[in-house]
């Protein structure tokens, strides 16, 4: 078993940056991919970024990539999600997850997941 809590959420204005932590206990290693994904107001929950292979790969959705950087800190089991220059629209409960595979953006892919924690930006 896999345990999550992620930190950092909060409210910001348009334009703004935020940093969300992911920091995982139990039976961890550094080759589960570790993902962020996100569901907003009355929407279903999308894929947000991944990282896999120890940090050695990334992976964005469309709507952050060149805004959102994922990294790890295999050290501290510890994955991050700098998101700048937000959107109004990137408003979701964003949660942390872990793999036992190979890792991808499918949500299926992904067996554990933290509580979440709240983003919203205000226009």
């Amino acid at each position: 078993q896999v345990q999550l809590a992620e930190s950092g959420g909060g409210l910001v204005q348009a334009g703004g940056s935020l940093r969300l932590s992911c920091a995982a206990s139990g039976r961890t290693s550094s080759r589960q991919p570790m993902a962020w994904v996100r569901q907003g107001p009355g929407q279903e929950r999308e894929f947000v970024s991944a990282i896999y292979w120890s940090g050695g790969t990334t992976d964005y959705a469309d709507s952050v990539k060149g805004r959102f950087t994922i990294s790890r800190d295999n050290a501290k089991n510890t994955v991050y999600l700098q998101m700048n220059s937000l959107k109004p629209e990137d408003t979701a409960v964003y949660y942390c997850a872990v793999g036992e595979g190979i890792g991808s953006r499918w949500l299926r892919d992904y067996d554990y997941w933290g509580q979440g924690t709240q983003v919203t930006v205000s226009s």
